[in-house]
């Protein structure tokens, strides 16, 4: 076909590509729910509806994307991480973040029947994303383990001032000036003493987040992408058979602790062998000094 006098206009076009042998999070946040829940009557402190609804959302992008190893969530947010050696749309940002926001986005709508009795009405539920690379599993886990951090924090703090709203009596303003200064101690205080709330007895999926994993009867072998030009070695074939060995097993919605160890060690598959390449250049280094 011949270029016509327009196509120059390509070239304004932005082809930036993440940085290469990095761990990639897609961050998922919802625009404006706190309108949104509150126009589809969402229940505080926490919809068990709307959360486990995000989480067949997020279900359904792990499944369709074999590239994502691991998905993280809490509130209207969720994080999608894929693996270290991607080569998904050649790593180009603005492709990778906009599939996995509207794959997203696209699930929560056509499941939402599924949780709400009624239909959804303006304003409609939306999402933004953003990708950041994380150059080491050190640096990855410390995201996955800031987000669970900061739901226990937030959740904590939400199941106090509504008991304080819903159990107390007191208007919005009062609960936030009660809570103001306040440690997670004196929380757990205020829910046991006023109101007989133990909160280590609250739902695990709003204190922990939810992890969505794929589970495997037989685990796969880990991926070659140490070096992070693994995928270009691979034969179509050789991807092939990975995509589908990683197919096989089942997407599965866990409520867990992934800031220690045991999480990830059980699972060797989500991090493969990049956790034994860090090993080996953290042993060099110190051999060095």
């Amino acid at each position: 076909m011949a270029n016509s006098k327009y196509e120059y206009v390509r070239l304004f076009e932005d082809h930036r590509a993440l940085l290469p042998n990095t761990w990639t999070v897609i961050r998922v946040d919802g625009r404006g729910f706190h309108k949104f829940s509150a126009r589809h009557g969402f229940a505080k402190p926490n919809d068990a509806r709307a959360l486990q609804l995000m989480n067949a959302a997020a279900v359904e992008v792990v499944k369709e994307l074999p590239d994502v190893v691991l998905a993280y969530g809490v509130s209207d947010e969720f994080s999608f991480v894929l693996r270290r050696g991607s080569g998904i749309f050649e790593r180009r940002e603005s492709k990778i973040v906009t599939l996995i926001t509207s794959v997203f986005t696209g699930w929560y709508i056509y499941l939402w029947p599924s949780f709400f009795p009624t239909a959804l009405s303006p304003p409609l539920p939306s999402f933004d994303g953003r990708a950041v690379s994380y150059p080491s599993v050190r640096n990855l886990r410390d995201y996955i383990s800031w987000r669970q951090v900061d739901a226990h924090i937030n959740n904590l703090y939400n199941t106090t001032f509504w008991a304080l709203i819903q159990q107390g009596g007191m208007s919005a303003a009062e609960a936030e000036k009660e809570l103001v200064g306040t440690l997670a101690k004196d929380k757990h205080e205020i829910l046991w003493k006023r109101f007989g709330i133990n909160y280590n007895d609250e739902n695990e999926m709003c204190k922990k987040g939810s992890v969505v994993v794929r589970e495997y009867e037989k685990p796969p072998p880990p991926l070659e992408e140490v070096q992070g030009e693994g995928e270009d070695r691979m034969t179509k074939g050789q991807k092939e058979r990975r995509k589908k060995a990683l197919r096989k097993g089942k997407v599965v919605v866990r409520f867990c602790d992934v800031i220690k160890d045991a999480f990830w060690q059980e699972r060797p598959w989500i991090l493969g062998a990049a956790v034994e390449e860090e090993q080996e250049e953290q042993e060099e280094e110190k051999e060095k000094e």
